[in-house]
């Protein structure tokens, strides 16, 4: 499958992947300005400097990237985020800081990773009563320690 993706800045860099069999494509943080400082515990979004067409029945997922998560404590804000195939706007990152000392992203730092995966396109229908089930309405915690 292509993915056709658009540099919205000429000096925006191509998402790349770490080994030939890697899931995800890192995505590269676009600062005009070169360099971002995030606040202990605070969030930023951060560009990409890319648009991308995602082909319908998938969606664009931006995951953390785990050098950045565990050795820096930066990680996206939503934990997980989820990019429509009709939206054609620049690709941002909100990232959080998870610790109590100051980061920074430098302009070109790979800061998330993006999984296009497919999904099943479905509606919710509303009923009166659900088929019944051995768990039934069992939550946290109720099939084990």
């Amino acid at each position: 499958m292509k993915i056709k993706m658009k540099k919205l800045n000429s000096n925006a860099m191509m998402p790349s992947r770490g080994s030939e069999k890697a899931a995800g494509y890192d995505l590269y943080a676009y600062i005009e300005n070169e360099i971002i400082e995030i606040k202990p515990h605070d969030t930023i979004k951060v560009g990409t400097g890319l648009s991308f067409e995602i082909p319908d029945g998938y969606f664009g997922a931006i995951f953390a990237r785990s050098g950045l998560a565990a050795n820096q404590g930066v990680r996206p804000a939503n934990c997980v985020g989820v990019i429509d195939s009709d939206y054609r706007g620049e690709y941002i990152v909100p990232l959080h800081n998870d610790t109590n000392e100051s980061r920074i992203i430098t302009n070109g730092d790979r800061i998330a990773q993006l999984i296009v995966m497919p999904y099943l396109d479905s509606e919710i229908e509303e009923v009166d009563e659900l088929n019944q089930t051995s768990r039934d309405v069992g939550g946290f915690g109720s099939t084990g320690k």
